[in-house]
């Protein structure tokens, strides 16, 4: 079973994609283009609302003001 890792970073690179960087030092860039935001992630589409991601530290995952967080 792999072990988990905790996102420590959080950096938007482009529309949709964002840099994460983790807990055991690993970074990488995530490309969402590919994504279809429906639902309660649909204000993602909007790219000024895509780049007020943060990180949630107590749950190691990025979140956006509206509550909604994407695990690693």
């Amino acid at each position: 079973m792999a072990e988990l890792v905790d996102i420590t970073g959080v950096e938007v690179i482009g529309d949709p994609r964002l840099r994460l960087a983790f807990d055991d030092g690993t970074v990488g860039d995530v490309d969402f283009s590919e994504r279809e935001w429906r639902g309660v992630l649909e204000p993602l589409r909007d790219p000024a609302y895509f780049a007020r991601v943060t990180v949630d530290s107590e749950a190691g995952t990025i979140a956006w003001p509206n509550g909604v967080d994407l695990a690693p």
